[in-house]
C-alpha cells in the first residue's frame, strides 16, 4: 500500500492524550459558561466558576510535574526563541511544530494565569474576609472580561496556524492526532 494511500491514522502521530484534551474543553466550556453566566446567575455562575478553577489548578500542577506534553518545560520557549519564532512568522518561514508553537505555548500560560486569577478573585469574594471588598471584586471582573479577548486570540491562532500550515487544529484537539510534516517537525 503506497503512502498516499495508508490509513489516515497511519499517516498521523497522538501528540494530546484523551486526557489533555478533556481538561482542555473543560478549561474552556467553563470558562465561557462562566462568562456567560456572569451576571445573575447567582450559584450557577459560581460553581461553574469552581470547575474552572480547579481545571486550572490540575493544569498548572501537571504542567509542573507531569509528564510528555503535559509539561510546560515540554513547550514553553524562552522569549527570545519566542520574538525569533514571532518574527520567522512574519517572514513566512516558521518551523512546524507537533504540539504548541512558541506564541501557542505563551497562550496557554496567558489563558491559564487569566484562569486561575478570576477564579481565586471569584472564591476570595465569597468568603467572609473578602466579601464586599472592591478591589477583590473589580479584578473580578477584570479577569472575568479578560477571558474574552484572550479566547478570541487564541482561536484567531489556531485558525491563522491551520491555515498557514494546512493542518485542522482543532480536529486534533479533538482526535489527538496531528500529521507530522518532516524531520524538521519540532516537539
Amino acid at each position: 500500500m503506497s503512502a498516499s494511500h495508508a490509513p489516515a491514522e497511519a499517516r498521523t502521530v497522538r501528540v494530546w492524550s484523551p486526557a489533555v484534551r478533556l481538561l482542555h474543553w473543560t478549561l474552556a466550556i467553563s470558562m465561557i459558561a462562566a462568562f456567560v453566566t456572569h451576571e445573575g446567575a447567582g450559584w450557577v455562575h459560581e460553581w461553574i466558576g469552581y470547575v474552572a478553577l480547579a481545571a486550572g489548578a490540575l493544569r498548572v500542577l501537571l504542567g509542573l510535574v507531569g509528564s510528555g506534553r503535559w509539561r510546560f518545560a515540554q513547550f514553553l520557549r524562552s522569549p527570545r526563541d519566542t520574538l525569533a519564532y514571532a518574527r520567522d512568522i512574519l517572514a513566512r518561514r516558521e518551523a512546524h511544530y507537533l504540539g504548541h508553537n512558541p506564541l501557542g505555548g505563551w497562550m496557554v500560560i496567558a489563558l491559564l494565569a487569566d484562569t486561575l486569577a478570576a477564579g481565586l478573585t471569584g472564591w476570595l469574594y465569597t468568603t467572609d474576609r473578602f466579601w464586599g471588598v472592591e478591589w477583590v471584586g473589580e479584578l473580578h471582573d477584570i479577569t472575568g472580561e479578560l477571558i474574552i479577548p484572550l479566547l478570541l486570540l487564541h482561536v484567531a491562532g489556531v485558525v491563522f496556524t491551520s491555515i498557514r500550515q494546512r493542518e485542522n487544529l482543532v480536529r486534533a484537539m479533538v482526535d489527538g492526532r496531528k500529521q507530522p510534516r518532516t524531520g524538521a517537525d519540532r516537539a
